[in-house]
């Protein structure tokens, strides 16, 4: 995938935030006991009008606002998300609208849990190296669900990030990517159900960190790297604990990680996790640095890449949209009710 990669970034999150400990209050002991086993102080919270479209259309336009990109030369849009506002009918086709790009787009959107958004960083990439489209856009967004009193409440949280995919003015060469795959139901949602359900600690050991270490080593063999060979590493994030966790458990140090932890101040964004802890990363980076990132996704599977930042990132106006730090930092809290009015937290089928 020779000079491929990402020509601009751009993510999006919502300002509200409630505190861990303002959800423990409402369920007691046990949700105290909940919320300090994750690792989450708070979570962003989507507003009455945001949803994952909105969210993908802002983080979508702060990527072209970085760049010189014509949205008539992108040539796919791939939306990842386990929260597309519309059961039939893409949440990519607002995006192509909202951002301009040309009707002769090809657009599909994808769902695989929280890794979603990944897979279509590797669509894109494979149909810029086939000469099939000049840019692909990749977006991973949600504003992901939870039913009231469980573990999930704590952590399900709502942002995503967009990563336009080219080769021309790279700014991180994606020298490889690899996939590891396997039918391990540690989490899923039924049709028309509206929260998801879970094999408690079974997502863990079984599942999130079999997956994450399978494919991230393959993708270590496949170019030939170790851990200290990193610059930083972004690992899947759905609470505060289990990427410092698999990054020890790799050879990765904490402070190889931490630019792109974000999930102890917003929560897990799902499909945005991995791509927002990117985007993080690329508001920092400087030429010559290599990124590790490994996604993972519930039923379940997890994506790799190495990366490589270039020169070009010192002509990317990093500037001209708000930086991940940025938008962590402008925050309003709220209470327990106005979260339940916001998320329609009480509507129960």
């Amino acid at each position: 995938m020779k000079g491929i990669g990402i020509v601009s970034y751009g993510s999006n999150i919502p300002r509200y935030r409630i505190k861990a400990e303002e959800i423990a209050s409402v369920w007691g002991k046990d949700g105290e006991s909940i919320s300090k086993g994750l690792g989450v102080n708070e979570k962003s919270v989507p507003s009455v009008d945001q949803d994952t479209a909105t969210i993908s259309v802002e983080a979508a336009r702060a990527a072209l606002r970085r760049c010189s990109v014509d949205p008539q030369e992108i040539g796919a849009i791939y939306v990842g998300s386990e929260s597309h506002p519309y059961a039939v009918k893409p949440t990519g086709t607002i995006v192509g609208e909202a951002i301009g790009a040309t009707p002769d787009l090809m657009v599909a959107d994808y769902e695989f849990a929280c890794k979603a958004g990944t897979a279509g960083i590797q669509s894109c990439t494979a149909l810029v190296k086939g000469n099939l489209v000049k840019y692909g856009l990749a977006i991973g967004a949600d504003t992901s669900q939870a039913a009231p009193g469980d573990a999930l409440e704590f952590s399900a949280s709502a942002g995503g990030g967009a990563f336009i995919i080219g080769r021309d003015n790279v700014i991180a060469t994606i020298n490889h990517t690899c996939s590891f795959t396997t039918d391990t139901p540690d989490f899923w949602r039924r049709a028309e159900r509206k929260y998801p359900a879970h094999g408690g600690r079974f997502t863990g050991a079984p599942a999130y960190f079999k997956h994450i270490t399978s494919c991230a080593t393959n993708i270590m063999e496949m170019a030939g790297t170790k851990p200290e060979d990193y610059d930083y590493a972004i690992f899947h994030q759905p609470n505060g604990k289990f990427p410092i966790k698999v990054a020890k458990m790799l050879g990765f140090t904490y402070d190889q990680i931490k630019q792109g932890l974000l999930a102890p101040y917003i929560g897990n964004t799902y499909s945005g996790a991995t791509m927002i802890g990117l985007a993080s990363v690329l508001d920092v980076a400087k030429p010559g640095d290599r990124v590790f990132l490994t996604s993972y996704g519930s039923g379940a599977g997890s994506d790799g890449f190495d990366i490589t930042v270039t020169d070009k990132i010192k002509d990317l106006a990093r500037d001209n949209a708000p930086t991940v730090a940025q938008m962590v930092e402008d925050k309003e809290y709220i209470d327990y009710g106005t979260y339940a009015k916001f998320t329609d937290l009480l509507y129960w089928e």
